[in-house]
């Protein structure tokens, strides 16, 4: 159902509904604009507090608790989610197993195990992307780098074999054209040739003609920090981001101090590591010291929420500030339109529904992590969705955990309300087919008119009679007017669509004739119910 279309059909009128009175907080309908207030500060908080509704987050809590027990095998092995609405820490739980497996295929006794808990350090894997383009967009507010200008400025011997002319920002959007992934940990003997050897990488495809998302973009951005600043990227990365924010358990290389509270990776047998605990999962990383733009931070749920509120308050928390709001932006600002299904700003993936599930829109930000990480900021509610799962223990051939992810974030957005404007029922389909319909009315010329909200993925729509209405990440009440002589107007949900969106609403349904009032009640529902919240 996507609103924007209505425009482009005869005899509809769609005007914007007046914004009412009522608080954001807690709303899915009422987009925020801008950043938050540069006081938020996390805290703790019950859902009912900050206006949502804690079913569907209780609901989300159990699937993922579910997944841990899934057999013959589980989708992984333990998790920790964090939702956070309005700086408010609403959800904070640990289930399942921190450390399960002996080895590839054999599970620990029980007494044997370590049980996951809410400050379990994980491997973030590309998680770890963010804060190394947080690096760069440092040394860009000290005026060291460029964001426009070649990267071979700054790091001569990257610009051969064709790479003299791409940017530093193609190489954050993803779009230089070097090719995903070298094995360097097999290839090259030690740190300087493995260096070297992505120095002399050729592109793969014409710098700037595609989205090729590349470990090699972030281990040259690793470098060219390094280069320009002095210091390495751990050093920048503590000084930067980490001690400001007082992310206290997140770093690279964590002390064996802190072994007894991280989540194991993987057995690996090619490089022979056995199970992987404590040391960065990712050959590369591993085979680059523990340090690279790529991969190698840790962090708990808990430090990752600051990151994600210190990016909603606009590059501040708790009166300290990592970067310029401009910055924020920046990051937070598509520069692949060209590629539509690869929305990326410099260094936040953007738009993706795969993993930001219903959160997702225009404005909404995130990245994943190949050990089974994801973090999810929507700027329009004011919210991040936090999910850490260990699922490559003990194997990264188990699957796929994006229905996981999918959860932990439409757990939030469902908790969010959608409220009919005046008050009262709206109504939403719950199955494929569904249909919602006015008793048989007058065959004449007559008037409806209903408020609709409208947030689903391409494909999905929901069709009015013989009009097509589609909609996706307007998050607004929109009012519907439509000229029609059919007899009586029935709504069709049809979803043809893998993930879905926070849904279509109806409300405030009326029709009208040149002699008044024809009907004001409510639909007929068949696959729709009626929704108070």
């Amino acid at each position: 159902m996507r609103i924007p279309a209505l425009a482009a059909l005869s005899a509809v009128l769609l005007v914007t509904a007046p914004a009412s009175a009522d608080t954001a907080t807690g709303r899915f309908d009422r987009p925020q604009q801008g950043f938050a207030a540069p006081n938020t500060v996390l805290h703790k908080a019950v859902p009912d507090s900050v206006g949502l509704d804690p079913k569907p987050i209780d609901d989300a809590l159990r699937q993922i608790q579910n997944y841990t027990r899934t057999q013959p095998r589980p989708l992984f092995s333990g998790a920790v989610t964090m939702l956070v609405h309005d700086g408010a820490i609403v959800t904070h739980d640990a289930t399942g197993w921190a450390v399960r497996y002996a080895n590839a295929t054999t599970e620990l006794p029980e007494a044997q195990r370590v049980p996951m808990a809410p400050d379990t350090i994980f491997d973030m894997a590309s998680i770890s992307k963010l804060f190394t383009s947080i690096a760069v967009m440092r040394e860009v507010e000290a005026g060291r780098v460029d964001i426009d200008q070649p990267v071979s400025r700054y790091l001569p011997e990257f610009g051969v074999n064709g790479k003299a002319d791409i940017t530093v920002k193609q190489l954050l959007t993803h779009t230089s054209g070097l090719e995903p992934f070298i094995p360097l940990w097999k290839l090259y003997p030690d740190v300087p040739s493995r260096i070297k050897a992505v120095m002399d990488v050729k592109p793969k495809s014409t710098p700037g003609t595609t989205y090729v998302y590349s470990d090699l973009n972030l281990i040259t951005l690793g470098e060219l920090v390094k280069r320009v600043s002095g210091k390495p990227l751990d050093v920048l990365v503590r000084e930067g981001v980490t001690q400001p924010l007082t992310m206290k358990d997140t770093g690279y290389n964590p002390p064996a101090s802190k072994l007894d509270r991280i989540a194991a990776t993987e057995f690996q047998s090619n490089p022979n590591r056995g199970i992987v605990r404590g040391s960065v999962h990712d050959e590369n990383a591993w085979s680059l010291g523990g340090v690279a733009g790529h991969a190698g931070v840790f962090s708990t749920a808990n430090d990752l929420a600051k990151l994600g509120q210190a990016v909603l308050n606009g590059g501040t928390h708790a009166g300290q500030r990592i970067l310029s709001r401009q910055s924020v932006e920046l990051m937070l600002t598509n520069f692949n339109h060209q590629f539509p299904d690869n929305a990326h700003g410099l260094g936040f993936e953007l738009d993706q529904r795969w993993y930001m599930g219903q959160l997702a829109s225009p404005g909404t930000a995130g990245h994943t992590g190949f050990t089974g990480t994801s973090l999810v900021i929507d700027r329009a509610s004011r919210s991040i969705a936090i999910l850490l799962t260990n699922r490559v223990h003990p194997s990264r051939d188990w699957g796929t955990i994006n229905p996981a992810r999918r959860v932990a974030a439409d757990g939030l957005a469902k908790a969010l309300a959608v409220k009919a404007p005046g008050g009262g029922y709206s109504f939403t389909p719950t199955r494929s087919g569904g249909t919602l319909s006015t008793p048989d009315l007058p065959a004449h010329a007559k008037k409806i008119e209903f408020d609709a909200l409208v947030d689903l993925e391409p494909g999905d729509e929901v069709v009015v009679g013989d009009k097509t209405l589609q909609g996706y990440g307007k998050r607004r009440w929109q009012h519907v007017v439509i000229d029609t002589t059919a007899p009586k107007l029935t709504f069709t949900y049809t979803k043809t669509g893998q993930y879905g969106g926070r849904g279509v609403f109806v409300a405030n349904l009326r029709i009208t004739d040149h002699t008044g009032l024809l009907y004001d009640g409510d639909p007929i529902a068949d696959g729709w119910s009626a929704v108070l919240r």
